[in-house]
């Protein structure tokens, strides 16, 4: 999970108040282990974390800080937004599945059947190419979630609604 950046526009540390929610769908997925990636602040979690010093180059350098704390033994990373705290369970599960059939080395959800959108899914093979501006950069193949609900991305205070009354 990227939580490395300075939330600027949010103006406080965004990750220490949607990070519980980002890791509870993950802990609800069939991912294995997660790593926390952190910069500009620490956050508390009891998830593995690892902080990169060179967060300011943008969040390819987090995504790499990232891999490189996962054992040689892992085949593949969901990579997640500490800023959307939407996201799907089901999400994760279904990169993961289209993955392990055959998909592609490089796979995105979509809501829109368009637009990539998080998570995104890595293979090892892919992890040498990630330049700074991160896996947005790369080509990839979209993996359709119309059906579940976008993970959102919370820029700012008034961003964060869930139509649940939570904000």
């Amino acid at each position: 999970m990227l939580a490395a950046g300075a939330a600027t526009r949010y103006g406080a540390p965004k990750q220490r108040l949607l990070l519980p929610r980002v890791l509870a769908a993950l802990d609800a997925s069939a991912v294995d282990d997660v790593v926390v990636v952190t910069g500009a602040y620490d956050v508390e979690t009891d998830a593995r974390v690892v902080h990169c010093d060179d967060w300011e180059r943008g969040p390819g350098a987090s995504l790499r800080s990232g891999l490189v704390a996962l054992s040689h033994k892992v085949t593949a990373a969901v990579v997640v937004l500490a800023d959307g705290p939407g996201l799907d369970p089901r999400a994760v599960d279904r990169l993961i599945d289209a993955w392990r059939n055959g998909a592609g080395e490089r796979l995105a959800a979509t809501y829109d059947g368009v637009n990539r959108s998080h998570p995104v899914l890595l293979a090892r093979s892919a992890w040498d190419e990630i330049p700074d501006e991160g896996a947005r950069a790369l080509a990839v193949t979209l993996i359709p979630c119309d059906d579940l609900r976008e993970p959102g991305d919370v820029d700012t205070p008034e961003g964060w609604s869930y139509g649940d009354g939570e904000s």
